[in-house]
Order: structure tokens, then C-alpha cells, then sequence
């Protein structure tokens, strides 16, 4: 969709509020004589961003990790789907929710750097990764290899095949300040054995914002035989890669994060030569074994979300994805490099700034993690979300695009305060 297109979509929906995405579209030619890294610190120009959200009075969040919440016009959008399709009823599932649910994967496809026929919608990157581990042909005996920090319902469905067909689970443990990219995967190498099934790595891990060198472990594994999948919860639509670029076999993401396309929608890829060998969580007859729509089949779902797919990345397309990376590294960078190094105060991301973007973790000496976090909410009206376990204490400290400097000056002086 196009801006034309978008624009005059929204009209005939009834949707004024989208002389919105007008005005940024007009915003982002003022700026594109401008480097991505010189805009990344432009105050007013990224206030004027901020104007295109709702937020609360209530506290400055820093918690967009778990959900980021839509610019208005994106969330306007999607109210919009809801009714026409509401209105609609089942004249539209009968028609054209199948062509337009494709017409969002290739969308999906195009932005993210794959083939069409390699990525189906699902609702989350928990059901994108536990379709891959449930549904490989596991033997008796079988290894898996993935890390203490990755994700737990991954880690759990690894657990449960390892009960159901007694497979092992090889966990490591990557270093939260790497001294290189080879130190981390010499880690992943020497857990491969002859067994070896699957490997799994995070291309951010979401606990500590650590990006890890996802090219270079999958070539590492390919050279060994063995197939790598990849959780990229955290990282699409956060930092700026195309999927071709990472050599995986299997990818998994929710949208609902970076990309802030509404609660409910995710993406899965599998390399083409992959897909035969997956069986899916719902099974539906007719489809080839080389099909993806194999994998895809979950029932009635809201398909109004899935629409919003294209508003969102139409969203993300005229901000651009280099400048909201450099934004949000910088943010990031802005109050981390205020605090590391104070007594007492404990960062948990690597300090390269090229091993992380947005999101990074900090902790008080002696304090718990539940403690931080209420006062840092309590006190000083700042939102986070406490981490306690797999080796990490501390509070996962996570701005968006909105995010002022002002706020993160704010957290720099709540945590200076707590630590002494």
C-alpha cells in the first residue's frame, strides 16, 4: 500500500484522523538530506514524532519490550478494520480473507527479505518457533543446543520433547560482555556434536538487549550439518537486516512488538527446502508438503489484525528503518553512558554499542530486581519490568521511538539516587 493508497483507503473509511500520516510523510522529506545518526539526536525532530502517539500521564514508560504500543494513526487504522469487517460479517471471511491475509505476507515478505512462499501470519513469535521444535521428526537420543537465556516457552517446548521422545537439551550460558563475536560462537560450537538436531539462538536476547552475531553462528552450523532457528522477537523492525542476510533456516517474530502493529500477530519463516519437514500444530488436507500454507491453518482468528500489518509497516517505511535504529541505539546509549562506571550500579548489556540497540539492563548493588522496579514506578513514576533470573539482576530498561532524552535524564537521576 502506498501512501496514496493508504491515504485514500482511509478517507473512504471515514477516517479523518489520517491527515496524520500526511503531515509525516511531509516531515520525513524535510529531514531526508539529513544522516540517520545526526537526526538520531534531534530533540525537536523526534518530538514531533512523539506527537503522533497517545501516551499516558500516569508514568514515563519504559517498558515497550514486552508490546509497543501503535502511533495513532496506525491504531486509527486498525479501529477502522474492525468495523468494516464487523460490518461485513461473513461475506468477507468467504471472499477475501484468504487473498488478503496473502497480500500481508508478502507485505511481511517484502520487508523482511525472504521469499513469499517462505513466511506465513501467526500470532506470535511463540507460536512461530514452538511449530518448529514440536514439529521436527525427533528420535530417541536426539540433540538440541540453545542457551539459559532464550526465551522460556521455547525452553519449555524443548522440554517436553525432550520427555516425549528423549531428546537432550545441550544449554549454554553466552557471556553478558563478550570480548568478540568468536568468543560467543566458539560457544555454540563445541556443544555441536554428531547429534546435533537443531540449534537455536536470539538475535536479541530479550532479557539483556545483547545482539548476537546470528550470520556467523548459522555458518558456523551449516558447515556441521546442522539447521539453526532463530528468535527474532526483539529484533525486527528494531535493528535494520534483511532475513537473507542471516543464512537461518527457521525465524520467528511477534509484531506486536517493534514493529507495533496491534496485539495478535506475529510471522514465521522457513527456508523453502524446510518446510516438508515440519508437521504443523493444526493440520489441514489439501496442501503440498512444499506448501507453507500447510503450516498455517489455526482456525478463525482476527483477521482485522492482520491487516494492520500493512498500515504498520507503511508506518515503518516512512519513518525508515535506519533512522528509528539509530534513534533507538541512541537513546539507549544516552542514559547507559550516564551511569556505567557509578559505584553500585550494575549494567547488564554489553557496552560496544554495536552488540545492542534500545533495550538494555540495569541493577542496583543489593537490591532486588521486584524492589528496583517498585520504586523506579512508585517513586519516581518511571515503568519497567524486573529480571531475576537466568544470571541477570536488574530492570530491562526499554524506550521507543517516543521516548524523549528528558525521560531517560529522569531514570539517570532515579538510578544515581537508589545507588548511593
Amino acid at each position: 500500500m502506498d501512501k496514496r493508497t493508504f491515504i485514500k483507503t482511509s478517507a473512504l473509511l471515514g477516517l479523518g484522523t489520517f491527515v496524520g500520516f500526511d503531515a509525516l510523510c511531509k516531515l520525513m522529506e524535510s529531514v531526508s538530506h539529513i544522516p540517520a545518526k545526526e537526526l538520531a539526536a534531534s530533540e525537536d525532530f523526534w518530538q514531533k514524532i512523539r506527537g503522533g502517539y497517545k501516551l499516558t500521564d500516569d508514568y514515563i514508560n519504559l517498558e515497550n519490550g514486552y508490546y509497543c504500543i501503535q502511533p495513532q494513526v496506525v491504531l486509527d487504522a486498525f479501529i477502522a478494520h474492525v468495523k468494516d469487517i464487523n460490518m461485513q460479517g461473513a461475506h468477507y471471511m468467504r471472499t477475501v480473507q484468504v487473498e488478503n491475509k496473502n497480500k500481508m505476507a508478502a507485505k511481511l515478505a517484502d520487508l523482511a527479505g525472504c521469499n513469499k512462499d517462505e513466511l506465513i501470519i501467526t500470532r506470535n513469535t511463540t507460536e512461530s518457533l514452538d511449530m518448529i521444535i514440536s514439529g521436527m521428526h525427533w528420535e530417541p537420543g536426539d540433540e538440541a543446543i540453545m542457551a539459559v537465556h532464550d526465551y522460556g516457552a521455547m525452553l519449555d517446548m524443548f522440554g517436553q520433547v525432550s520427555k516425549r521422545y528423549g531428546t537432550t537439551n545441550r544449554i549454554l550460558t553466552v557471556p553478558m560482555h563478550p570480548k568478540s563475536d568468536e568468543e560467543i560462537v566458539e560457544l555454540y560450537t563445541n556443544a555441536i556434536t554428531p547429534k546435533t538436531k537443531l540449534l537455536m539462538v536470539c538475535h536479541m536476547i530479550n532479557i539483556t538487549g545483547q545482539i548476537l552475531p546470528v550470520r556467523k553462528i548459522c555458518d558456523m552450523a551449516h558447515s556441521k550439518g546442522v539447521p539453526v532457528m532463530v528468535d527474532g522477537a526483539h529484533a525486527f523492525a528494531h535493528i535494520n537486516f534483511k532475513i537473507s542476510d542471516l543464512n537461518c533456516d527457521y525465524y520467528g517474530v511477534s509484531l506486536h512488538k517493534w514493529l507495533s502493529v496491534p496485539l495478535g500477530t506475529g510471522f514465521l519463516y522457513v527456508k523453502k527446502e524446510n518446510i516438508s519437514k515440519i508437521w504443523p500444530l493444526f493440520p489441514e488436507e489439501g496442501h503440498d508438503m512444499n506448501d507453507i500454507a500447510r503450516l498455517n491453518h489455526t482456525g478463525t482468528i482476527p483477521v482485522f489484525t492482520d491487516l494492520s500489518i500493512a498500515d504498520a509497516i507503511d508506518y515503518y517505511n516512512v519513518i525508515g528503518a535506519q533512522r528509528k535504529e539509530d534513534r533507538l541505539r541512541y537513546l539507549q546509549n544516552h542514559w547507559t553512558n550516564k551511569v556505567r562506571g557509578i559505584p553500585n550500579i550494575i549494567i547488564n548489556t554489553p557496552e560496544d554499542p554495536t552488540r545492542s540497540c534500545a533495550i538494555a539492563n540495569v541493577g542496583i548493588k543489593n537490591m532486588k530486581p521486584a524492589d528496583m522496579a517498585d520504586i523506579l514506578l512508585k517513586k519516581y513514576g518511571i515503568y519497567t519490568v524486573a529480571i531475576d533470573n537466568k544470571g541477570v539482576q536488574g530492570c530491562r530498561i526499554t524506550p521507543n521511538v517516543y521516548t524523549s532524552t528528558g525521560e531517560l535524564d529522569a531514570l539517570v537521576g532515579a538510578l544515581k539516587e537508589m545507588a548511593s
